[in-house]
């Protein structure tokens, strides 16, 4: 048998606020919910900033602080605010058999580097013999160990004292699938009882920016709905996010008295090559063994859609023919709160489905396609969907404890 997953501990941090009643109040409570976004500071492209976060309050030591960069700041910060809320902040028994498994993405890069291989590139006679010559000669030969990804699980540990195993993934969205997928399967096999698992990202990085437009995948343009981008050529607005939840077999959780936020189903994670219909193919076959578990529940969906052209036109058509079929109720994509929020997405989404579910209500949406419209009833369970901006198609359930 199975051990059942329990959301014990939700640490949240964006441009919407600090912590779950913050985020509650701007996206279930706010008539109409108001996203926060800068449209100037990195113009052409707007982001979602991180609200300004008193990091001292959970990274006490001056020295912890400034030998992190800025986004493993957020990152310790937020799986602080994770472990408060579970109650076990201190508690140094179980801290030293708490597992981690971050998803995270790399260091801030050397800035001039990049700006003088840009500047180079296009008039140089080899390109790639160019690009080679300049990173094997401009670039450091060590890194600073701040640039190391799993260096924000290393922090977290030295500043929280989270002792037990620990993991990290790298691969935008999908590594916030699989951080969660890990620790779910291994507690549901008795392979440990409680798990800290989340990520963070700043979309206040230039060089993060510089990806997004590098692909062509930034968007241009007032804010709209992720829905109505791909009409419109498409496009990701970036979000700064750090989410962390504390995940925790059942008898443990109950042995210690606390009460769930939800109960943590299956999540499955899948990848195509992105060819016409195969990334609707693994999806579907996600949601047939989510649908099966959910049993007559009325199901919601929380989504990860990001505005880029070719995955959210398909990720639309899917979730409608969904709808069209009674599958699922009520929709609504995050992004269009929160930002597109990467290695923070999966996790910060299944952390508002488990929020929706204690709470007994759902979302509002700003969607104005039609695609999301007022929700009349509350749904019983909720399907998160979320698919990679290149690669990687990830779904988990969430259900009431």
């Amino acid at each position: 048998m199975a051990r059942e997953v329990w959301i014990t501990g939700i640490g949240l941090t964006s441009s919407l606020g600090e912590g779950t009643e913050a985020h509650w109040q701007a996206i279930a409570v706010a008539d109409p919910p108001r996203p926060k976004v800068d449209a100037t500071s990195f113009a052409p492209y707007a982001i979602h900033p991180m609200v300004p976060l008193e990091f001292e309050k959970q990274i006490p030591k001056g020295g912890d602080r400034r030998q992190m960069e800025n986004w493993q700041r957020v990152g310790t910060y937020t799986a602080g605010l994770a472990l408060d809320d579970a109650g076990i902040s201190g508690n140094t028994e179980i801290l030293a058999n708490t597992n981690m498994v971050v998803a995270a993405a790399g260091g801030e890069r050397d800035l001039m580097v990049d700006q003088t291989i840009l500047e180079g590139v296009g008039s140089a006679p080899q390109p790639a013999e160019f690009i080679n010559e300049r990173l094997s000669n401009d670039l450091r030969p060590t890194l600073f160990l701040a640039q190391l990804p799993n260096l924000v699980a290393g922090n977290i540990a030295i500043v929280h004292k989270v002792t037990g195993s620990s993991r990290t993934f790298m691969g935008e969205e999908l590594a916030s699938v699989s951080a969660v997928e890990i620790a779910a399967r291994r507690i549901a096999a008795d392979q440990g009882d409680v798990f800290l698992v989340g990520g963070a990202i700043l979309a206040e990085r230039k060089d993060v920016l510089l990806v997004l437009a590098g692909a062509g995948w930034g968007w241009h343009g007032d804010p709209v709905s992720v829905w109505a981008r791909p009409e419109k050529g498409g496009g990701a607005t970036l979000g700064s996010v750090g989410a962390f939840l504390v995940l925790e077999a059942r008898e443990h959780a109950e042995k210690r008295g606390r009460t769930p936020y939800a109960r943590l189903g299956t999540v499955l994670s899948g990848r195509s090559r992105r060819e016409p219909g195969q990334a609707v193919a693994v999806a579907t076959g996600q949601f047939e063994t989510l649908r099966r578990e959910a049993g007559d529940r009325s199901l919601g969906v929380l989504s990860g859609a990001t505005g880029i052209l070719q995955p959210t036109r398909e990720e639309r058509d899917w979730l409608a023919g969904l709808k069209a079929e009674g599958a699922i109720d009520t929709v609504r994509a995050m992004p269009n709160m929160l930002g597109a929020s990467v290695e923070a997405s999966f996790p910060s989404m299944v952390a508002l489905a488990a929020l929706s579910l204690s709470k007994k209500a759902f979302y509002r949406s700003i969607d104005d396609t039609g695609f999301e419209p007022s929700a009349t009833t509350v749904p019983d369970a909720i399907a998160v969907n979320v698919w990679g901006s290149w690669r990687g198609e990830g779904m988990g359930l969430v259900l009431p404890a």
